[in-house]
């Protein structure tokens, strides 16, 4: 037994806990959607700078020409239409899609064990 005159709580700490700060944890900041833009613009520019060096290489009908402008320009389009949606908004957009669906495009619950 502990007799009176030792206390067992002489070795506990008096007054209130320190906590440590929490200045070495930091939020991640959201990427601005404008550099993705940009980024997207600095690779259609750089294609289209490829293009005219491979025109200046051979020589290309009047219909190759075109179809090549043409394709430069559906290739323009798709990478702004990608770069314009956050991947939130695309997720939402697909959920929307699938919410419009019938049920007939749902898939079937498969039991292995009935």
């Amino acid at each position: 037994m502990v007799s009176d005159t030792e206390d067992p709580y002489a070795q506990a700490a008096v007054g209130k806990l320190k906590l440590k700060k929490d200045d070495g944890i930091k939020k991640k900041k959201k990427r601005k959607h404008k550099k993705l833009l940009e980024k997207a613009v600095k690779t259609i520019e750089s294609t289209a700078e490829e293009l005219q060096v491979q025109q200046i290489e051979t020589p290309k009908t009047k219909a190759e020409l075109a179809f090549l402008r043409q394709q430069e320009k559906m290739r323009t389009q798709r990478i702004l239409e990608k770069a314009s949606m956050t991947h939130k908004e695309r997720v939402e957009k697909f959920n929307q899609h699938l919410d419009s669906l019938t049920e007939h495009f749902d898939i079937p619950k498969v039991s292995w064990t009935k």
